[in-house]
C-alpha cells in the first residue's frame, strides 16, 4: 500500500469510528450477560446487570421510585447529555 491509501484508509475508518460514536449515544440496548444476567446498556459509561429476580425487585418498586424521585427532586441532579 502506498503512503496514500494508508492515509485514505485511516481517514475512512475515523469517520466511520465517528459515525459509530453517534450512533451509540443516547440509544439504550438490552442484553443477556454471560453470566446470565439482564444488561442495560445506554444509560451511563458502563452497562447496569442485574439477575431477573434483581429487575423483577425492582421494576415492583417503580411507583415507590417515582414517588421518591418526585419528593427529592430539588436535591436530585440532572445529567446534560
Amino acid at each position: 500500500m502506498s503512503d496514500e491509501d494508508v492515509k485514505a484508509e485511516v481517514e475512512r475508518l475515523r469517520a466511520e469510528n465517528e459515525q459509530l460514536k453517534k450512533g451509540v449515544a443516547g440509544r439504550s440496548a438490552l442484553k443477556v450477560s454471560e453470566k446470565g444476567g439482564v444488561s442495560v446498556y445506554g444509560l451511563g459509561r458502563f452497562p447496569v446487570t442485574l439477575y431477573k429476580e434483581q429487575w423483577e425487585k425492582l421494576l415492583a418498586m417503580t411507583d415507590d421510585l417515582k414517588k421518591f424521585i418526585q419528593e427529592n427532586a430539588a436535591k436530585l441532579k440532572v445529567k446534560d447529555r
